[in-house]
């Protein structure tokens, strides 16, 4: 039997597999509710997401979604939507060409001609940081004014703390980047990607529908208290009863899977308890605007960036009236941060600032963003016992496409018998 411990997407897809592969396996969560991130509850009749606002429906996710009967239940954002940037009291649609990218008003003149000698520039130095990375690359003002905002935004932290192997490399080498940014972004500008859809309840819909696809299995309310090796395989702790399985799935976010692994793995366990992690602030507000757009990120070189950015769920998806804001809180959890109030009062004030537009809160939710820095150069080579593997956003691949190609590569790896990364994480 293949225990998986956490009823998150990774631990929900990876289920999927195994019963789609055949295999015997039970998924372990905590808490009441599947889901971990992708979560969404409902105020004043609006949806409101308080983990990721959308997907992208690329062809995996597009069978996932009809394998699960949700694709009735698609809610598909209008095509030509743009992201903007916030610089200098304006918005500026973000760059998808090299035309817009040399037009862009979001930078000087000579920004946009410093681009130019990009592709010159040397390729990634072990030791920097991200920032350093793309400053050198791109300039500063190119740095500061969209990359540090939109790479940034994408992983909720700052670039500048960031560490360009653990962080950057491995993205580098999937986008086949060689040593030029400008002619990787060049060959990425030749048509549409995936497109960006929810669900008409939110994004909860996902995890529900495939904890529902696998009855039985999923064990909810069912914490894994202790983890210990047992012959050839592992005995587990869960809610008070022993439950003995061959191998064990750990999707688990970085604190309690160090916690969990103190005694059966003690150096990949202390390894993810050193993990730092930023808190991000989500703030839902009501307005009524006329904002198009996939949202906003702020610029790097904005005086005051406690507003990170705000995603247009009304453009998007509908949600009439909705925008999520998303601020800085703090590092390693809520402790000494803003609370709710001030969260709130920050967004109405920041965000009538950025769009013009007054607005009021609907509600304040908390995410913890992998930091990828250079705390995370200790997962490297770090000892991983036989029949142990470890699968989550901050362990490989972020984000729900890379959750689900990492959870079927690895249902397949144990179907097959093949050993999976004995040492460190996969990149």
């Amino acid at each position: 039997m293949i225990a998986v411990v956490g009823g998150g997407i990774t631990g929900l897809a990876l289920g999927w597999h195994l019963e789609r592969l055949g295999m015997e396996y039970a998924v372990f969560e905590a808490q009441p509710r599947v889901g971990g991130v992708v979560r969404t509850g409902t105020v004043d009749g609006h949806v409101l997401d308080r983990g990721p606002q959308r997907l992208r429906l690329t062809p995996a996710m597009a069978s996932l979604v009809a394998d699960l009967g949700l694709s009735d239940r698609l809610i598909t954002a209008p095509d030509g939507l743009r992201l903007h940037v916030y610089r200098g009291g304006r918005l500026h649609p973000v760059p998808t060409s090299a035309t817009e990218l040399l037009r862009t008003t979001a930078l000087s003149p000579g920004a946009r001609l410093r681009l130019l000698v990009e592709p010159l520039t040397r390729g990634v130095e072990r030791g920097e940081h991200v920032a350093e990375y793309f400053e050198r690359k791109v300039g500063r003002e190119v740095y500061r004014t969209l990359v540090a905002p939109l790479y940034g935004g994408l992983y909720g932290t700052d670039p500048a703390s960031m560490d360009v192997e653990v962080a950057l490399l491995p993205l580098l080498r999937r986008l086949g980047v060689r040593r030029s940014l400008l002619m990787c972004f060049l060959r990425g500008t030749r048509g549409p990607g995936a497109p960006a859809v929810s669900f008409r309840d939110g994004m909860e819909e996902l995890p529900r529908a495939l904890a529902r696809a696998l009855p039985g299995r999923v064990h909810t309310g069912s914490p894994v208290r202790s983890l210990a090796r047992r012959g050839a395989g592992w005995r587990l702790d869960v809610g008070g009863a022993a439950i003995d399985a061959r191998e064990v799935v750990v999707t688990t976010p970085p604190a309690p899977t160090g916690r969990l692994l103190t005694d059966a793995a003690p150096e990949l366990g202390a390894a993810a308890s050193r993990l730092r992690t930023n808190c991000i602030g989500v703030v839902h507000l009501h307005a009524r605007t006329q904002l198009q757009g996939l949202g906003f990120q702020v610029s790097h070189q904005e005086a005051d960036r406690t507003l990170r950015g705000v995603t247009f769920n009304d453009a998007l998806f509908g949600r009439t009236g909705v925008y999520t804001a998303y601020l800085g809180a703090g590092t390693d959890g809520p402790a000494g941060g803003p609370d709710d109030d001030a969260l709130a009062s920050t967004a109405v004030s920041r965000f009538r600032a950025c769009t013009g537009y007054e607005s009021r809160p609907l509600a304040v939710a908390r995410a913890w963003m992998p930091a990828w820095d250079r705390t995370w150069r200790g997962l490297h080579d770090v000892p991983m016992p036989p029949g142990l593997h470890v699968a989550a956003n901050w362990w490989s691949r972020p984000g729900l496409a890379g959750r689900l190609a990492e959870a079927e590569s690895l249902a397949r790896r144990l179907a097959a018998g093949a050993p999976t990364a004995a040492h460190g994480r996969v990149a």
